[in-house]
């Protein structure tokens, strides 16, 4: 901690698809968030990405980074390094063993160690001596059809167990929850809806006026696995996949049949469309490129796989995505030797492609609800945070069903790890824990 401040006594790491954020918390309450000396500039925020390359001079031959680091290295060498990002989002798949790096074999836990040593050693002194108590954020639902609780949280012990310390997870929304209750000095029923990068997470909290006892009680809490990426794939699957080859037809034998949609399946997740830089996919890529009614598109498509361009492709749809919180009209724009695009979109394009995820959004929020048996009229302020939530639609449906004088939002990338460090020394921090069985 910088000089003059009191020693933590707890850390919360706030470890999202997109983003992570680290936060320390001392006994007298005052929470530091852990700064980090980017290439780009100092941030508290560190981008949840890894990069491997191929270095003869380190153990096993193979050198990595991470955060903005790792997107640096990426792009001063692109065609010799493999980038991996949203790594998070297969925590809870049991069909991922494991990430084939330049023929080495990743687990989920070994990319997780590794990213935790890079967060912590960009930590600087902040970092250099963890407190004992480690608070660390999970979603209320993990990402995936039929994601395997279990096995994600067997995953997360193995990443975190490697701190050395004792660790405690909590939902991520209530942590959120818990830091902008301290900011409320009269007695509120508080929902915080929590909208990451994979999944939109919504918890409710009983907060008793200050000097109370017992200050907040979780109510509770609902999930799923839609969020930023899934609205990113919307406007990959409208502006960029049908240039690669989606909705297109191949022959076989002597019938002419439409390209099935797995093979742009992994174009909605950007970790793996990371991993699909692997010989088998390749091999079967250029077989329907063999066979397709429209080569040149598929060679796009191989050559989106074989040059990494999915980040910067993602950039686009970011910034398209920024623009349009805005802006009632953006453009996207993407130039590359292989794949050019440029396309004028209005809000109301984009939010009619995220139409059915919304209204997924909207039952999730009634499921809140019902497990904390209230109703929407019963509920007194609506925290928003993550970066989703900047989105104009996402914003109208809780204006909606709360009344624009109730919702609130600010610090969106930073508050959940501010709230967990601060319940890291709550005297009733099993309250807040989430148990194996839960």
């Amino acid at each position: 901690m910088p000089a003059g401040l009191p020693s933590p006594r707890t850390v919360g790491i706030d470890f999202g698809t997109t983003n992570s954020v680290v936060a320390l918390a001392a006994e007298d309450g005052t929470v530091q968030l852990a700064d980090f000396a980017a290439p780009d500039g100092t941030a508290s925020v560190f981008r949840t990405a890894l990069c491997f390359w191929q270095d003869g001079g380190v153990r096993n031959g193979l050198a990595h980074e991470a955060g903005p680091w790792a997107i640096a290295e990426f792009l001063d060498f692109p065609q010799g390094s493999r980038f991996l990002q949203s790594f998070k989002s297969v925590a809870a798949n049991p069909a991922f063993e494991h990430a084939t790096v330049f023929e080495k074999r990743l687990r989920f836990e070994e990319l997780g160690r590794i990213f935790l040593d890079h967060v912590l050693a960009h930590g600087g002194e902040a970092l250099r001596q963890l407190p004992e108590r480690v608070v660390v954020g999970r979603p209320v639902r993990f990402v995936g059809s039929r994601p395997d609780e279990a096995l994600a949280r067997t995953r997360y012990d193995a990443m975190f167990g490697a701190l050395g310390r004792e660790v405690h997870y909590v939902y991520e929304p209530l942590g959120a929850a818990y830091g902008y209750a301290s900011r409320l000095d009269q007695p509120a029923t508080l929902l915080v809806a929590d909208f990451g990068g994979g999944t939109s997470d919504f918890s409710i909290v009983r907060v008793d006026a200050p000097g109370a006892t017992r200050r907040c009680v979780p109510l509770g809490s609902a999930g799923i696995g839609i969020a930023g990426d899934r609205f990113d794939f919307r406007i990959m699957d409208r502006l960029v996949l049908p240039m690669l080859g989606k909705g297109g037809t191949y022959r076989s034998f002597d019938k002419v049949l439409e390209i099935p949609d797995g093979h742009f399946t992994d174009f909605g997740d950007w970790s793996r469309l990371a991993l699909m830089r692997n010989r088998r996919t390749l091999a079967e890529l250029a077989r329907l490129q063999h066979s397709a009614s429209d080569p040149a598109s598929i060679g796009r498509m191989i050559a989106v796989v074989e040059n990494e361009l999915g980040y910067p492709l993602y950039e686009a749809v970011g910034k398209l995505k920024r623009g349009l919180s805005s802006e009632t009209h953006a453009g996207f724009s993407f130039q590359s030797p292989d794949l050019s695009i440029e396309a004028e979109v209005s809000r109301a394009e984009f939010e009619s492609w995220i139409a059915p995820d919304l209204r997924q959004i909207e039952e999730t929020v009634d499921a809140a609800l019902a497990s904390a048996g209230l109703r929407p009229e019963q509920i007194d302020r609506v925290f928003l945070t993550g970066g989703s939530s900047l989105i104009p639609a996402v914003r109208r449906l809780f204006e909606g069903r709360f009344g624009e004088s109730r919702i609130d939002s600010g610090n969106e990338l930073t508050s959940i790890a501010h709230g967990l460090a601060l319940i890291g020394d709550a005297p009733d921090l099993a309250e807040w824990t989430v148990t194996p069985d839960a």
